[in-house]
């Protein structure tokens, strides 16, 4: 195995071998959840990689998610078993096998007031069941997702706080999969895929695509190149069609707000507010271990161009805000949205309303040979990958060994017991996993890098450094917005735009 680093030297070197005309097994094309878990699927069986990717790693969707590892209950409730399945499967190796240290079970309270008939409590209750009996079926211990349960309202009230007293008469109480931050997920798969000789390249757009070729443009140099391939796989999600005519997609919005910490006292257990006239929709207030609370989620039809980064649209702000506060003590107004986001879900074309739509992904082989994968979620971006590379290596016809990343853990994983024990503040292992140490050890080797990057911020200078040596930071941006997420509260991010553009030039030189 090579160095999992990713930062501008390797790309730099990388990139060259590969303009000058050095030929890999596979290209994938987008530096997302599902490209970058292709990246790492192929090099793990040996074979060479490149993964090109336009902007930065998880610049698009897989950055926009409620930050939820499902365990596939909605899909149970339209009738797809097998996807139902497959989720809690996928959820079940994430937690337990390859990423532990970015994930955790999140409490899920489904809080019953006057306006939940019995008939809908039980509806929700037999729903909970049903999601266990995928966990059981799964293999996920009840020690890493406890089993579902109906509590009074005194402790529903302990759990959440920030409910409204009047009129509840208890809650349903379940567990699902959360992630530390889904951006994450997506730089640790890239830095595993690096690990094992893949070639991981942003800043470099694709600018048209063959079975065997992309050609590219470099956004540093404003070069051009050809980069040759046995297979090129299209990974761009909802962009997908933007490059080839083989597959059409119905993009649908889903809309979050971010609450700054301490605007509702949430704990660590999130609030599931069903959505009126829908039998398994669900609003969800969603505390992360930072303070902060999403509000989310919306799944509204688009149309017209792909936007790169989508924006939420004003009646969502509306439907969110007055949905959850029909169960909160106070309700929330414009003046407590902190922040936004939003992103495009790439459904495979089908009838009926978005929200309906199935979320199984397909892998496509266009009449040129092109492979492109689309659909699915998060969650399932595994088994995608898995898909996907095995489509490649029966279409180039490509000598590999079997797919290993069901049991593979990414950099930094460790089983939650070892985590434990990692010499290092809990908020940084539960970043960095295994790797918490060294990230702290640059702040023990420089005073200054010990500090954070903003007055009452918890990110220090040490992880913008770390981003840039080691994660494939190459601007500001990449840093606030994706590394660190503190772009999430644009407030925030100004805040520490000045210092961070300071350690990001340092460090940048540092690499020369």
């Amino acid at each position: 195995m090579t160095s999992g680093s990713l930062n501008a030297r390797r790309r730099e070197r990388e990139l060259a071998e590969l303009a000058a005309g050095e030929r890999v097994d596979v290209v994938v094309v987008g530096g997302g959840v599902t490209g970058a878990g292709i990246a790492l699927d192929a090099a793990s069986r040996g074979l060479s990689v490149a993964l090109v990717e336009a902007h930065d790693l998880a610049f698009g969707t897989s950055r926009w998610s409620s930050k939820l590892v499902h365990g596939g209950l909605r899909y149970l409730a339209h009738g797809e078993l097998g996807l139902a399945h497959e989720s809690a499967v996928e959820r079940g190796i994430m937690m337990t096998r390859t990423a532990p240290h970015l994930t955790r079970a999140m409490p899920q309270l489904f809080p019953l007031y006057p306006s939940t008939s019995r008939a809908q409590q039980a509806l929700v209750a037999a729903g909970l069941r049903a999601g266990d009996g995928l966990r059981r079926a799964a293999r996920t211990p009840s020690s890493v997702l406890p089993r579902p349960r109906s509590v009074p309202a005194a402790e529903a009230l302990a759990l959440a706080p920030g409910l409204a007293a009047h009129g509840l008469r208890g809650a349903l109480l379940a567990y699902d999969g959360a992630l530390v931050d889904d951006a994450r997920l997506v730089v640790s798969l890239a830095r595993t895929a690096a690990s094992f000789g893949a070639r991981i390249l942003t800043r470099l757009s694709a600018t048209s695509l063959t079975a065997d070729r992309v050609s590219v443009v470099d956004g540093v140099s404003g070069s051009t190149a050809d980069i040759h391939a046995r297979q090129v796989i299209n990974a761009t999600g909802v962009w997908a069609g933007t490059l080839t005519g083989a597959v059409r997609l119905r993009p649908s919005l889903g809309s979050h707000l971010v609450l700054a910490p301490g605007t509702v006292p949430m704990g660590t257990t999130s609030v599931n507010i069903g959505v009126p006239g829908e039998t398994n929709r669900f609003v969800f207030l969603l505390p992360q271990p930072d303070g902060r609370v999403y509000l989310g989620l919306t799944d509204e039809p688009v149309s017209g161009p792909i936007p790169d980064v989508p924006v939420v649209p004003e009646s969502d702000v509306d439907f969110l805000l007055s949905l959850a506060s029909s169960v909160l003590a106070r309700p929330l107004t414009r003046a407590d949205v902190a922040g936004s986001y939003a992103g495009l879900r790439p459904l495979v074309e089908g009838g009926g309303r978005s929200a309906d739509l199935s979320r199984k992904h397909a892998v496509l082989a266009g009449s040129d040979g092109l492979l492109t994968v689309v659909g699915g979620k998060l969650t399932t971006y595994r088994r995608m990958a898995e898909d996907a590379v095995d489509a490649a290596v029966k279409l180039a016809g490509l000598s590999t060994s079997p797919c290993r990343t069901a049991r593979l853990p990414l950099l930094g994983a460790a089983p939650r017991s070892s985590l434990s024990l990692v010499d290092a503040a809990p908020r940084l292992v539960a970043r960095y996993g295994t790797e918490a140490p060294r990230v702290a050890a640059l702040g023990e080797l420089d005073a200054e890098f010990a500090e954070p990057v903003a007055p009452g911020s918890d990110i220090t200078a040490a992880e913008v450094v770390w981003a840039v040596r080691n994660e494939g930071a190459l601007d500001v941006a990449d840093v606030l917005e994706r590394r660190t997420r503190l772009a999430l509260i644009p407030s925030d991010a100004e805040a520490a735009r000045a210092r961070v553009a300071e350690l990001v030039d340092k460090s940048l030189a540092g690499l020369t």
